[in-house]
């Protein structure tokens, strides 16, 4: 009784609130990772053991076994086969995934404000996926591998304890953040940038950094709980909505995706608390006098620069950050063709892999391959605003605005497909504004082709795009 009047007090479902508790409880947990006695096993254990405790009282016993399926499915990848246990893993682990968003329907169940364990999944998904593929790189010649691979490959197989330890770590698993095996082992021995004697220096205190999360986290939930009521996503479907003008709904499209991001931001930030106060959130110094602290393996968002983005290229730089690292590194890299330039497929291949990790509903999938073509749009702008010569300051900064207020319109219009789900509920809102955030990028996508800027010197900042 005491669950449903607290559940009730706050206005969600008791599972939910279990759920909240679960996931506020990793603070705490985490925390204690750093007295647990006995060397590197010990940690290993209890990070695993927490993490299943975790799953249990936030979701029930189905939850872990459901958990063991990739994570199994993985290790035994990598020791039966390494040659090609990454792509085995990549495709079984995310097939089992999409068997789940099927059979729990947990879009529909988040949609109404429920909970399940595919969201968990999710994140141990990619974790699985990628220990298997940085282990199949550890076979490999190192003088043909990318950067990112170099830093992240294994060169001999985690034992399972850290294994488990790595996929479960202290209910990291709840929301994030994806980080890498070879991180996981050397923050758990104390080595790299861990090491108490790398340039005389230790390992930060995470205090400070884990209170400013912890602020972020009530300023976000606050701000959401505000925003909500005012814009619920139930007012698509009211004949009200229908009736108002086509600024007064483009206005509500944004105003809905404003008010939904705020939820994520909330638990991005709660997840980002829990990683830093272990210690593993710490990512080295910056080349600042004095030296700071830096915490980015444990940062998923960066809110300003999401509601500020001058470009849609740099979205996926700024929002779900660890999972577009992971999306970059684990898909788009490895699909460009050994002395070819990434296009237009790499990038919407991509965006379909997110679309399908999400869940099979048209909304993801019409919002990924909508993000695939606001990106493409926002090529084209910058491409013509890098052309502009210095002397035509002013045209150069009105193209500047006109990027950003596309970001900012087609983000959101393409955003209610991804708050709303089903495919009537989707084109309806889209066509109660006309397409506007569909035709704009593709007729910029069309016009680049006819318009094509002079290659100008590239610079840092073209480099970056």
């Amino acid at each position: 009784m005491e669950m449903e009047s607290m559940a009730a007090a706050i206005g969600v479902s008791v599972a939910v609130l279990r759920f909240l508790l679960c996931f506020a409880a990793t603070i705490p947990v985490s925390f204690l990772w750093r007295l647990v006695p006995g060397g590197p096993p010990a940690k290993h254990l209890y990070a695993s053991v927490s993490g299943a405790l975790l799953s249990y009282l936030a979701f029930g016993f189905s939850s872990n076994l459901h958990f063991l399926v990739p994570m199994l499915t993985g290790y035994a990848a990598m020791v039966l086969y390494r040659r090609r246990c990454g792509l085995i893993t990549f495709v079984l682990a995310m097939g089992y995934l999409i068997g789940c968003h099927v059979y729990y329907m947990s879009g529909d169940a988040w949609k109404e404000g429920g909970i399940d364990s595919t969201g968990a999944l999710m994140v141990l998904t990619l974790k699985v996926i990628s220990c298997a593929i940085n282990y199949n790189d550890g076979i490999l010649k190192e003088e043909n591998l990318r950067e990112a691979q170099k830093k992240n490959r294994l060169l001999k197989l985690p034992s399972l304890i850290e294994y488990f330890g790595y996929c479960l770590c202290c209910g990291s698993h709840f929301a994030g953040p994806v980080y890498e095996m070879k991180d996981y082992l050397e923050w758990t021995e104390g080595k790299g940038i861990w090491t108490h004697s790398e340039k005389g220096r230790s390992p930060p205190s995470p205090y400070g950094a884990t209170i400013r999360a912890l602020l972020q986290a009530a300023f976000c939930m606050g701000l959401y709980l505000y925003l909500v009521p005012q814009f619920p996503l139930s007012r698509f479907n009211d004949p009200l909505y229908q009736e108002w003008g086509f600024w007064k709904r483009l206005s509500y499209q944004y105003m809905s995706g404003f008010t939904a991001r705020w939820k994520y931001y909330f638990i991005w930030s709660i997840s980002e608390a829990s990683i830093i106060i272990s210690g593993l959130g710490f990512s080295g110094w910056t080349d600042s006098s004095p030296p700071k602290p830096k915490w980015d393996r444990a940062k998923n968002v960066d809110i300003l620069g999401v509601e500020l983005a001058k470009s849609s290229v740099v979205l996926p730089l700024m929002w779900n950050i660890q999972v577009s690292t992971w999306l970059r590194h684990y898909v788009y890299e490895r699909l460009i063709q050994s002395g070819k330039k990434p296009g237009f497929f790499q990038l919407l291949a991509t965006q379909t892999v997110s679309a399908v990790w999400h869940g099979l509903y048209p909304g993801y999938i019409i919002f990924f391959v909508q993000s695939a073509v606001m990106i493409a749009g926002s090529r084209a702008i910058y491409r013509w605003q890098q052309a502009i010569p210095p002397s035509m300051a002013l045209v150069k900064k009105l193209l500047v605005f006109l990027n950003f207020a596309y970001t900012l319109l087609v983000l959101n219009y393409s955003c209610v497909g991804f708050m709303v789900l089903s495919l009537r509920e989707t084109l309806v809102a889209y066509g109660s504004v006309h397409y506007i955030g569909t035709i704009i990028p593709i007729v910029l996508i069309l016009i680049s082709h006819v318009i094509k800027p002079a290659k100008p010197a590239r610079s840092k900042a073209r480099k970056e795009q």
